[in-house]
């Protein structure tokens, strides 16, 4: 015998199928609801550090002031004659850098310009130079060829700093101190064709570059 479904036995299953879906619904509904969430963040302070090189003409260790321009260079004292120069003669000055107290990093020191004026006469074509790195207490004399050669030329109008010629400048330890000193020897030799009563003024330019 076949069975027929009644209207009314058709309507619970609706009903129970829609109740099936309402609870299944619910259940996505609540797992929803409850998951949890957590964060983590992070985030970084940069600070620059700190950079200065300082000059003195009295000595490794006094002396020392910022020349940053050439209208404010350090006036350099060469020995005698330099006042009175004649063919042949050589002449030297000491000049000791160092990295200022709070430097934060070591640099390298290089010889990278020269100017000259001719007050009187035309003697910045007759007067050679050589700068050299050397120790900070030895002697600024004819023994400085022993060092490091930062630059030379034939002339002081001849700006030929030697490529490549530096010498290091640590930092201090610890940084609250000033790094220790190098000297710069500069010697000036007379040519032959040095001219009577001539006045020559030359201004070196020393740049230190962080390592």
């Amino acid at each position: 015998m076949t069975s027929i479904a009644t209207p009314s036995r058709t309507r619970s299953r609706k009903i129970r199928a829609l109740l099936a879906g309402g609870v299944v619904l619910g259940v996505g509904a609540a797992a929803t609801l409850a998951a949890w969430n957590d964060s983590e963040f992070a985030d970084g302070t940069f600070s620059a550090g700190v950079f200065n090189l300082q000059g003195s003409t009295t000595s490794a260790t006094d002396g020392y002031a910022d020349h940053p321009t050439a209208d404010g260079a350090a006036a350099l004292s060469f020995t005698a004659p330099v006042s009175n120069l004649s063919p042949g003669d050589v002449v030297y000055a000491p000049f000791w850098v160092r990295l200022a107290a709070d430097t934060t990093s070591p640099a390298t020191l290089d010889l990278v310009s020269i100017d000259s004026t001719d007050t009187t006469g035309g003697n910045s074509s007759q007067l050679s130079y050589a700068v050299y790195g050397i120790d900070a207490d030895a002697a600024c004399d004819a023994s400085a060829t022993g060092g490091t050669l930062l630059g030379s030329a034939a002339t002081l109008a001849d700006n030929a700093a030697i490529a490549g010629a530096t010498t290091e400048l640590p930092i201090g330890d610890p940084t609250s101190d000033p790094g220790e000193a190098t000297q710069v020897c500069f010697v000036i030799t007379a040519a032959a064709g040095l001219e009577q009563g001539g006045v020559t003024t030359a201004t070196w330019q020393l740049t230190a570059t962080t390592d």
